[in-house]
This record gives structure tokens, C-alpha cells and sequence, in this order.
């Protein structure tokens, strides 16, 4: 397998895993090239952001800005499964529900959802398409760049904690999802950067990148909870990661934006 076939199928790997998007049948899959093939989680952002940002522009010359916002959410969700809104409603059920580490990673295993996920994920989306209804009022170019931006860099975000922390072992091993649980080298951890880094060259204001900072915090936040009550993350808290960091990055485009 030459160099461009090889990253390729480490691209393809990223998208089948993360999206629903048909990928070739004869594409290679293991975990080892799950576990490299995080260097291009950034560049599913882009993807996912772009096809929420085109339904929302194409949403608009037809329907109201409100009914385009959720059109928007509904295809990020239903292109991605809602994979990470899963990961967010079962890491509200264990650690609202659990006492300890057996028994919060006991729940996080249940296909159940309990109050806590459904409070969760109902107030995560209403604040999601709160945030985004402010924005698009400012601008609908703004809300465009916002969505690119915001699933690229909340997906850098959640990835880094794979880099920072350890992973957790579920309990039951044979009903695991698999995940990227290994370390990218530095390289690939400064390439998966520079694809985060592209897309605010739309914003054409560097006081936007002060985003990224905020979005560090948050994930030091997390990654500090999850250490403390599990011992590192999984890959439910790595959803949650994703989620959390996007709400962050829609409330900071607001705060900015106040300023300029």
C-alpha cells in the first residue's frame, strides 16, 4: 500500500467510523488503523459542519432562520447517528446516577436512558439551538463559518484527551464499542491542529482564535472530572467532550462578537 493509498484508507477509516457516509466496501478496518486514523477526526468536522452549514443556507431561502437552525441539527445528527449525542446522554446517566467507578461505568453500558441523559441531552440541544439562533441573527455567513468551525474544533478538542489521558476499560469487554485508545505522535497531533486551524482563516478577525484557549480550558475541565470519578475517559466521555465543546465554542462566537 503506497503513502496516498495508505492515508486514504486511514481518512475512510475515520469517516465509516464517525458517519454514516457510504464508504468503500473493500476498505481496509482494524483497530490499529482506527487508532491512527484520529489524525483525521478535524477533518470529519469539516465534513460534518459543512453539510449542517449547506442545509442551513439552503433552509433559509425557504423557511424561517429558526426552522433552518434545526433542520441544520437535524442533519449533523442523522449523518453522524447521533454518535456523540449518544455519548453525551449516557455520560449524564452514569455520573448523575453512579456512586462510584464500577457503577458508573456499569451504567454507561446501559442502552437505557435514565433522567439524567434525558434532562441532558434535552437542555444540550436546547442550548444549542439557542446559541445558534443568536448567532444567526447577527449573521447567517457568521452562523455558516460557526457550524465548519465548531465541529472541527470540538472534535480536536475531545481527540486531545485521547493524547492527554488514559483510556478506561469497559467491564464488559465483549459489548465495548471499539475506539482509538491509542497516543498519535506529536506530528500527528500538530497536523491534526493545523486542520482545526484552517477553517478560522473564514472568520477574517483573529480575535476569534481566542476560542481555541477557551476550548482548552474546557477540555482540561473534563479531562480533569472524568480522572478524578473514572480514572481517564472513555468513549462515551469522549462524545460528551465533543458536545460540551461545541455549546463552548457557539457561547464564545456570542461573547466575541459583543467586543468587536
Amino acid at each position: 500500500m503506497n503513502l496516498i493509498n495508505k492515508e486514504l484508507n486511514l481518512f475512510l477509516t475515520a469517516l465509516m467510523f464517525f458517519t454514516r457516509i457510504p464508504s468503500p466496501k473493500k476498505i481496509e478496518y482494524s483497530t490499529e488503523l482506527l487508532n491512527k486514523s484520529q489524525k483525521y477526526f478535524t477533518l470529519i468536522g469539516w465534513i460534518i459542519g459543512g453539510i449542517s452549514a449547506l442545509v442551513f443556507w439552503i433552509s433559509c431561502f425557504v423557511f424561517p432562520i429558526s426552522i433552518g437552525i434545526i433542520l441544520s441539527m437535524i442533519a449533523s445528527i442523522y449523518v453522524t447517528g447521533a454518535f456523540h449525542e449518544d455519548g453525551f446522554t449516557d455520560t449524564c446517566d452514569a455520573f448523575g446516577g453512579g456512586w462510584t467507578k464500577e457503577q458508573k461505568l456499569t451504567i454507561m453500558k446501559d442502552s437505557r436512558i435514565g433522567a439524567f441523559g434525558t434532562i441532558g441531552i434535552c437542555l444540550l440541544l436546547l442550548l444549542k439551538f439557542f446559541t445558534l439562533f443568536e448567532i444567526a441573527h447577527v449573521s447567517k455567513l457568521l452562523m455558516i463559518i460557526c457550524l465548519i468551525n465548531a465541529h472541527t474544533t470540538s472534535r480536536f478538542m475531545s481527540s486531545l484527551l485521547i493524547y492527554t489521558h488514559e483510556y478506561v476499560q469497559d467491564l464488559d469487554k465483549s459489548k465495548s464499542k471499539p475506539i482509538a485508545t491509542s497516543k498519535l505522535s506529536f506530528g500527528e497531533i500538530l497536523f491534526s491542529f493545523a486542520l482545526t486551524l484552517l477553517p478560522f482563516l473564514l472568520f477574517k478577525n483573529w480575535l476569534f482564535l481566542l476560542i481555541l484557549p477557551v476550548g482548552f480550558v474546557t477540555k482540561i475541565y473534563l479531562g480533569h472530572y472524568f480522572k478524578k470519578h473514572i480514572g481517564g475517559y472513555t468513549g462515551d466521555c469522549l462524545g460528551a467532550a465533543q458536545q460540551v465543546s461545541e455549546i463552548v465554542f457557539y457561547l464564545s462566537v456570542i461573547i466575541i462578537w459583543k467586543f468587536i
